[in-house]
């Protein structure tokens, strides 16, 4: 995700760029974190288009509860499902309980977005023992993923495609070091530290680690009728940063100023679920906001080489698979 602020706005853009949405009756939506901000408008607007089904993937909690009460109300008709899957993603062993619970209620899903995320973290590990970050913003998606893979490929055998989706952020260019094998090793609460610089440069890692992998799907998945695409909402008026501790000073001067509507910020994340896409196998395109990456219409950019050399998906592969068993495609 991208910087993400607390006090939502109007939004400018996101009424008519919602009409460009196809109808999405009889397709299964998963989506993860759900019960606010950007997660919480995916899912609303698949309910208002009609979705079969809506999942919700969200950690257990009165807030879960109570997102899925409030999405219930958007229904238009009897045909629209929603429910929650109790889903922590920083634990491996609920993903893995999700994705059997999901596989024995559903034999497709059209399209998976990975959207949730947590940012600039102090440096703890996981039960599993990684980092929070990191665990959180990519190695339980890329596990997720590989989990309901199968599903993917039965809705793209019945209906014609099906898509991953991950959430990235421009914080994936910010600092310009590229990826690192050891932010996806066992080696959460030794890396770099809780102050601000290595809080953030962990952060910077998983979103990194998001449009790497998406990269690496693209390429491994050429050919296949599954699409893997990637979006970043630029500088949205969220409450993500309610929750990090490195949120401070300009970035929170800023905001009331520079950011956009919460659903102005989703438009790229429903853009890269169902929109065209001119990624291909030569390249890989990214969802961001038109105007300097941060805010306006969503628009699709070409991935920079950090995201893309096949060094980098290589290796993330490899710590992936360490990290989640192996994923064959």
């Amino acid at each position: 995700m991208g910087i993400i602020t607390s006090k939502e706005s109007a939004p400018k853009w996101f009424d008519g760029f919602v009409e460009l949405l196809p109808d999405l009756q009889g397709k299964v939506i998963a989506v993860t974190g759900c019960t606010t901000g950007l997660g919480y408008v995916f899912a609303r607007t698949c309910i208002q288009k009609n979705a079969a089904a809506v999942i919700l993937l969200n950690r257990s909690s009165e807030r879960a509860e109570a997102a899925e009460k409030s999405l219930k109300e958007h229904v238009n008709s009897d045909k629209t499902v929603v429910e929650t899957i109790a889903c922590d993603l920083q634990d491996f062993a609920s993903v893995r309980k999700a994705a059997a619970q999901l596989k024995e209620k559903y034999d497709a899903v059209d399209v998976l977005c990975n959207n949730a995320g947590i940012m600039a973290f102090p440096d703890e590990a996981t039960v599993d023992g990684y980092d929070v970050q990191m665990q959180t913003n990519h190695l339980s998606h890329f596990l997720l993923t590989k989990e309901l893979f199968p599903l993917l490929q039965r809705a793209k055998e019945r209906r014609g495609s099906a898509r991953i989706v991950n959430h990235s952020s421009f914080m994936r260019n910010r600092p310009q070091t590229p990826l690192e094998k050891k932010y996806m090793e066992k080696k959460g609460g030794d890396l770099g530290g809780s102050g601000s610089i290595a809080m953030w440069e962990r952060y910077h890692q998983t979103k990194l680690a998001n449009s790497v992998f998406t990269s690496a799907l693209q390429d491994r998945l050429k050919g296949s009728g599954i699409l893997a695409n990637v979006a970043a909402p630029g500088y949205s008026y969220t409450d993500l940063q309610s929750t990090s501790p490195a949120m401070s000073g300009f970035l929170l001067w800023s905001r009331p100023f520079m950011s956009q509507s919460v659903a102005d910020g989703c438009m790229p994340l429903l853009a890269a679920a169902f929109l065209p896409s001119s990624s291909t196998t030569e390249k890989t395109m990214i969802w961001e906001p038109c105007r300097m990456r941060l805010t306006g219409p969503a628009a699709e950019y070409e991935l920079e080489e950090m995201s893309t050399k096949k060094e980098y998906q290589d290796m993330l592969w490899a710590a992936s698979e360490e990290a989640c068993g192996k994923f064959d495609i």
